[in-house]
């Protein structure tokens, strides 16, 4: 059996902070592929398809490693330390 991540515990209850985008990519006017939420502060950022990895710079920059899918019908979860799902 595996044990649960530890990152799981910085998991909030957030708000989008920019639920039309990605943050910087709307401050920056540069495109995005999808979109993630970061579930310990509400950051929206672009993913590792996209061409600034917004999400993947927030996590890495603030601690925050455990990002959801921010994209319609889409739940899943991923920690951007351990490079798995969670």
């Amino acid at each position: 059996m595996t044990a649960p991540d530890p990152h799981l515990s910085l998991v909030r209850p957030v708000t989008p902070r920019t639920p039309q985008g990605c943050e910087e990519c709307l401050r920056l006017g540069s495109p995005w592929v999808h979109l993630r939420l970061c579930l310990t502060c509400g950051h929206v950022g672009c993913c590792d398809s996209s061409p600034l990895k917004h999400a993947r710079q927030h996590a890495g920059a603030d601690a925050h490693p455990i990002v959801q899918s921010f994209e319609p019908g889409e739940d899943w979860r991923w920690c951007f330390v351990h490079e798995a799902m969670v």
